[in-house]
């Protein structure tokens, strides 16, 4: 009777007979609490051990198990380093006050497509059997569900339309700027080898030059073809040469913007106003462009005199986007919605010729004059 009284005693102390329960948080780096589920009694300690890594203990739902739940606790993110010795790792430890279920997660990249949670790292104490709906089997389930749908929408936003934004006035609707990935690669050429780092925009090519020299594009600009730059469009690789070549009439090509066709960007290259007379047959006046990356260029000629020919589609383009967004067809229709004369001017690119401080004498035939453009993005890795 006395040991019985003495047993009944013990049993109404709390935490006499508590267990206190190990889980692995992330061993072996993988994305798992190991046991991934546990049975607890009220008083029982459940101590979570950190490995190396960064993940948390976070209490959710099982409706929800990949959010964290009003109130709930959380360890805060605990990072471990690789080397930490077991010896040292940091824990978090819950103490169980009954027997009601505990819905546990790691709020590592929480919403993302590379959540710990949506790849299955989630943990519960006193879930259902498993033949009960709320089994860890189906908390799992939904965990990987939340995991393949962040997937599917971040896959899905990738691949749809570009974003819209407004040109610099008229509030002409445009495509949004792509947005490029850092890339550094070691490029291998002939007999040289050098590291290059750029800013690589979707669809354009890798800035691996095609020759230690060079590529020479030729670009035709006027003449009998009328306000056009011929070919409108070219792609081009680092240590390439755009050779502009003027034909009969007076035209310039200078850089602009997608956002602003027809007004010289600052900085920008500007060939100056190339008067060909009409009966010249040779030497026709150039203008190179040396390509230091793959960036996209936009250029226009800024004649105004007796219309503005950036308004009527005489623009030109490097490495433009492909198929949809920023490609040289829509860089066309911004310039011809905008047509350049509803905004002030600037860059003297409204002056007709004779007026322009930046026009070229008439050249008679047989004359020629080669200019070089420098571009304002310089790689010296490829220099």
């Amino acid at each position: 009777m006395i040991a019985s009284l003495a047993a009944l005693g013990l049993a109404l102390l709390p935490g006499v007979f508590a267990a206190v329960l190990d889980v692995q948080v992330g061993a072996e780096g993988k994305l798992l609490y190991s046991p991934e589920a546990i049975f607890a009694e009220p008083g029982d300690q459940v101590v979570f051990h950190f490995h190396p890594k960064n993940h948390t203990v976070t209490e959710s739902s099982f409706n929800d198990p990949c959010g964290r739940k009003e109130g709930g606790f959380h360890s805060e993110f605990q990072f471990v380093a690789a080397n930490t010795s077991t010896d040292a790792l940091p824990t978090y430890t819950i103490d169980v006050k009954d027997k009601t279920p505990i819905w546990l997660y790691c709020a590592q990249a929480a919403r993302t497509p590379n959540s710990h949670c949506g790849a299955g790292m989630v943990f519960a104490i006193n879930c259902g059997p498993d033949d009960a709906p709320n089994s860890f089997a189906n908390f799992k389930h939904s965990a990987l569900a939340v995991g393949e749908r962040l997937k599917a929408e971040a896959a899905a936003a990738s691949q749809a339309p570009n974003a819209y934004t407004t040109a610099a006035y008229g509030d002409v609707t445009i495509p949004a700027a792509p947005v490029p990935t850092l890339v550094t690669q070691v490029i291998t050429l002939e007999a040289a080898t050098w590291t290059t780092t750029y800013s690589s925009y979707p669809g354009s090519p890798a800035a691996t030059p095609a020759t230690l020299e060079g590529k020479v594009h030729r670009v035709i600009v006027g003449g009998e073809k009328g306000l056009v730059f011929d070919p409108p469009s070219v792609e081009a690789l680092p240590r390439d040469t755009v050779v502009f070549e003027f034909r009969q009439k007076n035209h310039t090509v200078t850089q602009s913007s997608f956002e602003d066709p027809c007004r010289r960007l600052e900085s920008g290259f500007d060939s100056s106003f190339q008067f060909v007379a009409a009966d010249t047959t040779g030497d026709f006046p150039t203008f190179n462009y040396t390509v230091e990356t793959t960036a996209p260029v936009w250029a226009y000629c800024k004649q105004r005199t007796p219309v503005s020919h950036c308004g009527a589609s005489m623009v030109f383009s490097i490495n433009p986007e492909k198929g949809a967004g920023r490609t040289h067809e829509a860089f066309q229709n911004v310039a011809k919605a905008l047509n350049g004369t509803t905004a002030s001017s600037t860059n003297n690119d409204t002056a007709t010729p004779a007026d322009d401080s930046d026009s070229a004498p008439a050249i008679a035939a047989g004359g020629k004059v080669l200019l070089t453009a420098a571009f304002g993005f310089v790689f010296a890795a490829l220099l």
